[in-house]
Formats: structure tokens, C-alpha cells, sequence
């Protein structure tokens, strides 16, 4: 996957749904940090609001954009700052869409990241806004980026293995879902060439 068009993303808010009226309201949450992996460049990016022309950049050349529960939370919250530009045009992997297909019911990346991976998220959502009125911005940082970084290990694992694993909503045993995403390779680097 090194080297191709691939980006994880994942952002936080500045305010609660209490705080906008309810979930209809998430273009009101206000974002305080995007964080991305880029395959592309191999390193991990936060984006503070004063740096979303250098996001807008990077999404202009349309990369798959892998997340957990990209298409009804991360993209309708930051769609408000970009005006000319459609988010849903990009083509994404929701991993929380995936596997609610396949499940029928919705699981948490921290319940996935349990059982798959053996790691836990940092915190929660609540924390980054803590972190965030608090002007506690290298925590906040931290927690964003710590998020990217399991999602991405996330991706690439069911890449890998055409599963994952989460715990059962009693969290006492694990339980695997079969995903369809494969890993990407370079084209170039597999097409093979004769001299005949």
C-alpha cells in the first residue's frame, strides 16, 4: 500500500451534540483537528483549521479515504469548510459501513481495535473536547493521531486477513466478521516484463 493515492482520516470536534441541538445538527459541531495517514507520503498529518487549504489539497487528488464512520460523522461535520468542494465525491472505505452491513448492527472502533488488534483507543470523543476547551492541543493532537493510527492498523488488517474481530456487546468473547477490502499494490512494481 506504501506509495499509493490511500489516506486514513479521522477528526475531532469542538462541541458536543448537546451543544448543536442533536445529530441532525453535525455541520454545527465545528472541528478542531483532522488527523490523516498518508500512504503516499508514508507519515502521519494534523490539520488544525488554519491549515485545511493544505487538507483541501491533499483531497482535491481524490484518494481512497479509509475511516470508521466516515460517511455519516467525519464527512458531514467537515463538509461545512469546504463550500466548493463535495466530499462524498471522494471514494471512501467506511470500516464501521462494512461491517454494519455485514453484521446488521453498528460496533465501536474501540471494540474492534480490542479484539483484533489487542490495543485499546486512548480516550474518547468527550476527551478531545475536553482537550480542546481546555486549549490542551498536544493531547488533543495525540488522541486524533492515536485514532488514525488503530484505524489504520484496522484497515490493513482485515486487508490482509479478509476479516476482522470484535467483542460481543457483553464483551466477552470475540467474534469475526469477514470483510471485502484488499490491499492495493503498485501496478507497476507487479507488471512483469520479457524481453521476448
Amino acid at each position: 500500500m506504501s506509495g499509493q493515492n490511500i489516506i486514513v482520516l479521522d477528526l475531532e470536534t469542538k462541541r458536543t451534540f448537546e451543544d448543536v441541538g442533536g445529530r441532525e445538527n453535525l455541520g454545527e459541531l465545528g472541528v478542531s483537528l483532522v488527523g490523516v495517514y498518508s500512504y503516499l507520503h508514508g507519515d502521519y498529518q494534523a490539520f488544525w483549521e488554519d491549515d485545511f487549504p493544505k487538507l483541501l489539497s491533499l483531497l482535491v487528488s481524490k484518494p481512497l479515504v479509509v475511516g470508521f464512520n466516515q460517511k455519516r460523522f467525519d464527512l458531514p461535520v467537515l463538509q461545512p469548510y469546504f463550500k466548493n468542494f463535495d466530499l462524498k465525491s471522494l471514494p471512501i472505505l467506511d470500516i464501521l459501513d462494512e461491517l454494519t452491513k455485514t453484521l446488521g448492527h453498528r460496533v465501536s472502533l474501540d471494540s474492534v481495535a480490542q479484539a483484533t488488534l489487542g490495543t485499546r483507543k486512548s480516550g474518547h470523543g468527550l476527551d478531545a473536547i475536553r482537550y480542546w476547551n481546555r486549549k490542551e492541543l498536544d493531547k488533543l493532537k495525540k488522541y486524533c493521531l492515536d485514532d488514525v493510527r488503530i484505524t489504520k492498523e484496522v484497515y490493513e488488517y482485515g486487508a490482509k486477513h479478509g476479516e476482522l474481530i470484535f467483542m460481543d456487546k457483553f464483551s466477552t468473547s470475540k467474534l469475526k466478521a469477514p470483510v471485502s477490502w484488499k490491499l492495493q499494490t503498485n501496478e507497476k512494481e507487479d507488471k512483469q516484463y520479457s524481453l521476448f
